[in-house]
């Protein structure tokens, strides 16, 4: 493992847990955001629309609104305030793990205006329980306010999973939100790839004070040489692909993968359908709107099958997850590796698109102030981006504060994806954070860039 001192040292200063108000007040702030968000998720449809299931792949909207309430009242309430269960009869009902997605409409789920009052209820409790924490001390639990912090990004995880359900529901549009920003001017002069030289690199961390357990520890990797995308595969270069006969073509394609385009007749991207009318002949339906899919953004609702097939095509393959943070957080400069693609400090709307501020990505070539030492654009936000890599644990992992996390995902059935898409929070999106999902998964709000080996000498 490499000297802690490389790994954002600046950063790991300012966030020692020194300052318990400034702890408080972070927390506060976060907690306040993810449910300013969550209303207004659950709060742009009728009831009887969050009670339904929009599709068997997710739950009811219904169902995640108590769910988050019933996780902020495990982990706040009980186990940091030490409280009795308010409502230990729900425990059963919204365990993710005892009831799949499926299944979920059928049990005694609480009404919207009792989901509601459920979680304000919590809230209010949760808030004084912080008020008490020994933030700059304590467990670790508690120790530089993680359980909020975690409760936080575990509410906006599922403030985009409701974000995807809104995305599979039927119907008129229900959210708006402005459009991105466009590309930037020398976009069309950018290299197509980048070399980034072998060598050992800090992977993971062990200083961020919120990140979870699988993120964690530091550990010190060294990688050959390859190149990588500077921007993520967009509509237009993936249009070439379907166009080229892509998916009538198993050489591309992984064996399970080739299978399920052959049983569901896949033809292109989730949402995607043909139209001889509109300029590149195809339409999308994004959130409840018609339009032609954008040639210049980039490809959204992709499985890994997907990726990983368009880059045997381009004669190319996905990066590995150790390579894509290489990519994303290595200064050659200094040789540490950053917090952020563009440094330590925190996300801002220059630099990325996080945070639902949009409901789309922005077109390839946006955000030149998120870009990595070597140019690389759009590591963070946009799409969620596909690696060739299985979610594994790092060396010396440790399940905390408990195994469902991450422990019991972690083998091949799992890939990682790397980034986080507009629809993630900051809060729950660093250089660092480790998404997974099966390989079919096409909802998702997933993308991807490709890499190659250098050639022979």
């Amino acid at each position: 493992m490499t000297a802690p001192g490389r790994e954002g040292a600046a950063h790991a200063r300012e966030h020692d847990g020194t300052d318990p108000g400034a702890l408080r007040r972070r927390a506060v702030d976060v907690l306040l955001a993810a449910r300013e968000r969550t209303a207004a998720l659950t709060g742009c449809v009728p009831d009887p629309e969050l009670s339904a299931q929009h599709s068997p792949l997710m739950s009811p909207l219904v169902w995640d609104l108590a769910h988050i309430g019933n996780q902020e009242e495990l982990w706040l309430l009980r186990a940091v305030g030490g409280h009795a269960a308010l409502r230990p009869e729900l425990d059963s009902v919204y365990d993710a793990f005892e009831h799949p997605r499926a299944e979920r409409p059928s049990l005694p789920l609480l009404s919207p205006d009792e989901a509601r009052r459920y979680v304000a209820d919590v809230r209010g409790r949760a808030l004084d329980v912080l008020d008490r924490a020994p933030v700059e001390g304590g467990g670790p639990l508690v120790r530089a306010a993680f359980a909020f912090g975690m409760i936080a990004q575990h509410e906006q995880q599922h403030d985009e999973t409701m974000l995807i359900t809104h995305q599979l529901r039927a119907g008129p549009a229900a959210l708006t939100a402005p459009e991105p920003p466009p590309a930037a001017p020398d976009t069309d002069g950018l290299p197509v790839e980048v070399l980034v030289e072998g060598g050992p690199f800090t992977m993971g961390t062990s200083t961020e004070p919120w990140a979870l357990d699988n993120e964690r520890p530091a550990h010190e990797r060294v990688l050959a040489p390859f190149f990588i995308d500077t921007l993520p595969v967009s509509n237009r270069a993936y249009g070439h692909f379907v166009e080229d006969g892509g998916y009538r073509d198993p050489r591309w394609w992984h064996p399970e993968g080739w299978a399920r385009v052959r049983r569901h007749q896949l033809t292109a991207p989730l949402f995607w359908r043909r139209d001889g009318g509109v300029p590149g002949g195809w339409l999308r339906r994004r959130f409840g709107v018609v339009e032609p899919v954008p040639p210049d953004e980039p490809v959204l609702h992709v499985s890994w099958y997907e990726a990983a097939a368009y880059a045997a095509w381009a004669g190319r393959r996905l990066p590995t997850e150790a390579e894509w943070e290489k990519a994303a957080r290595y200064d050659p400069a200094s040789g540490r590796s950053r917090r952020y693609p563009w440094g330590d400090e925190d996300p801002t709307p220059e630099h990325a698109n996080l945070g639902q501020r949009h409901l789309r990505p922005a077109p390839v070539g946006a955000y030149p102030r998120g870009a990595s030492p070597l140019g690389v654009r759009q590591l963070i936000g946009d799409v969620w981006e596909w690696t060739a890599s299985d979610f594994l644990p790092y060396p010396g992992f440790r399940a905390f504060p408990y195994r469902e996390y991450s422990e019991v995902f972690f083998g091949s059935a799992y890939k990682v994806l790397r980034g986080g898409s507009f629809g993630v929070d900051p809060v729950a999106c660093r250089g660092t954070f480790r998404n997974w999902d099966l390989p079919v998964r096409r909802q998702i709000l997933a993308g991807f860039r490709t890499a190659r080996d250098p050639e022979p000498c």
